[in-house]
């Protein structure tokens, strides 16, 4: 007679429970830094896309249009060189944050984004202001306008080449351009290369 076994011993249950345990301890460390990677490069594409969305509206309409930085997107919301979030805007939107998305309600808000989506451990800092005015022509206007922002993630550690971070950076030029870079990329030929 042939006796035929169903399922798994003991043993086989066993060794394969101590593989999977054994490639989790392996693959968490990177998988703990790419998860903080993806924290800033998600920040930066955003604030990217805020900006391209700043600059297009003013080509549409011809008319100014402002990208800001702001501290929180409550009531009383300041402008602010580290402020994670942003509002596109026909008006400033200072202390009226909260408004809806409205071209036609003051402060005439047209997108928003808080820092907290998708990105809770990234940082920024903008170089030159908080914000930047797209005029008609979809050219930076006015002093003070942003022509830098560096988004890191301390909670990550540091950036390249001293630590795990990629940390990335915007630039803005007065004739409204906006790309992203790679300050850890030392190659000027590297398209990554700021």
């Amino acid at each position: 007679m042939n006796k035929r076994s169903y399922g798994f011993t003991l043993i086989e249950v066993m060794i394969t429970l101590a593989v999977l345990s054994l490639l989790l301890m392996v693959g968490l460390p990177g998988m703990a830094t790419w998860l903080q990677n993806t924290q800033i490069r998600a920040s930066a594409e955003a604030t990217q896309a805020g900006l391209h969305v700043a600059r297009a509206e003013a080509l549409r309409r011809n008319a100014p249009v402002r990208f800001q930085l702001v501290d929180t997107l409550a009531a009383g919301c300041a402008l602010s060189n580290t402020g994670t979030s942003w509002v596109v805007s026909l008006a400033d939107p200072t202390g009226a944050c909260d408004a809806v998305e409205s071209d036609a309600a003051a402060p005439q808000i047209l997108q928003k984004r808080s820092g907290a989506e998708g990105s809770p451990n990234a940082t920024v800092n903008a170089t030159g202001g908080s914000s930047a005015v797209f005029n008609g022509l979809g050219r930076v206007s006015g002093a003070g306008a942003i022509t830098q922002i560096d988004v890191r993630n301390p909670a990550g550690g540091n950036c390249q080449p001293a630590g795990p971070m990629r940390c990335l950076r915007l630039l803005v030029t007065n004739g409204g351009q906006v790309r992203m870079c790679d300050p850890a990329v030392m190659d000027n030929t590297d398209p990554r290369f700021c």
